[in-house]
C-alpha cells in the first residue's frame, strides 16, 4: 500500500514573515539611493563640482582619456542606480570602473588602501557589486520595467 502526502509548499505569507525580511526590500533601496547619490557627487567632481577633481573646483578637460569618460560613465550610471534602471547592469559597470580606478591610480602608490588613498574607490567597487549581485530593492523603475 503507498500512500501519497501532498507537496509541502515554501512560499511564507507576508505575515509570518520576520520584521527584517519585511524591511529588506525598503532598507536595500534606501542603501542604493545614499550610495548612488554619493556616487553622483564623486562623478561630477570630474566636471568641475563640489570642489572639482583638485578641491579648487579644477574640472578634467573635456574628453580626455579615461578620466573625462570615467566621469561620464560614473555621472550615468549613478542615476541609473538611483532610479533603479538597468541596476543590475549598470552598478556592475561601475563596480568595474572603480576597481580599475583603484588598480591604475591607487595600487601602484601603496600596497593597501590606507596608503594609497584607495578605500573610496575599494568601498564603491564593493558596494556595487553587491548591488548588482542583490538587486534594487523595492521603489526600483527595474520592477515596473518587469510587469
Amino acid at each position: 500500500m503507498t500512500t501519497t502526502t501532498a507537496p509541502k509548499t515554501t512560499a511564507i505569507t507576508e505575515g509570518k514573515k520576520s520584521l527584517a525580511d519585511q524591511a529588506r526590500p525598503t532598507v536595500l533601496a534606501l542603501f542604493r539611493a545614499v550610495v548612488s547619490f554619493l556616487f553622483l557627487c564623486h562623478g561630477l567632481m570630474g566636471f568641475g563640482l563640489f570642489g572639482g577633481i583638485d578641491n579648487a573646483g579644477g574640472a578634467l578637460p573635456l574628453g580626455q582619456w579615461p578620466g573625462w569618460w570615467a566621469s561620464v560613465i560614473e555621472v550615468v550610471g549613478a542615476i541609473l542606480v538611483f532610479a533603479g534602471l538597468f541596476t543590475r547592469i549598470s552598478a556592475t559597470v561601475l563596480s568595474g570602473v572603480m576597481a580599475y580606478a583603484y588598480f591604475t591610480v591607487h595600487a601602484p602608490e601603496g600596497l593597501l588602501p590606507l596608503h594609497n588613498m584607495g578605500e573610496p574607490a575599494a568601498l564603491f567597487a564593493w558596494i556595487f557589486l553587491t548591488i548588482a549581485v542583490v538587486g534594487p530593492g523595492a521603489a526600483a523603475l527595474d520592477n515596473l520595467r518587469r510587469r
